[in-house]
């Protein structure tokens, strides 16, 4: 019994660096669109809870996480299931034209809202004529 519970924390204690090498994941269906100011993200990622959500930024790419309770899911009987749940990640190029230090998010209803702001120097403007 020792053997199993220490299994299961050392499991627990894993890193996100670690599970990505040792788990499967699979790709959240992804909506990207744009306003004169920013463009937004939106994952799809049902049955992720906000603390199991992880975002980060490294060597210009925006990188998602999400991981899912398989415990809340593993006791179901399905009649029908036509979802795939998994652990999900996705790795985003993030142009220079994005001003990385207000990136901002939020998890509601199973959707990962990433709002990426532009700088000023590549947002539209008027020119006044004199």
């Amino acid at each position: 019994m020792t053997e199993v519970k220490d299994a299961l924390e050392v499991k627990q204690k894993r890193t996100w660096d670690e599970a990505l090498e040792k788990e499967s994941w699979v790709a959240p269906l992804i909506d990207i669109y744009e306003t004169d100011d920013d463009f937004f993200l939106n994952a799809y990622m049902p049955g992720v809870k906000k603390e199991d959500v992880k975002i980060k930024l490294e060597d210009g790419n925006l990188v998602i996480m999400g991981r899912i309770d398989y415990e809340e899911t593993i006791n179901k009987k399905y009649v029908l299931q036509e979802t795939v749940l998994g652990n999900y990640y996705r790795r985003f190029k993030i142009s220079d034209s994005i001003d990385e230090t207000k990136i901002d998010a939020k998890l509601e209803n199973g959707i990962l809202n990433v709002k990426l702001p532009k700088h000023e120097r590549v947002k539209p403007r008027t020119i006044e004529i004199k």
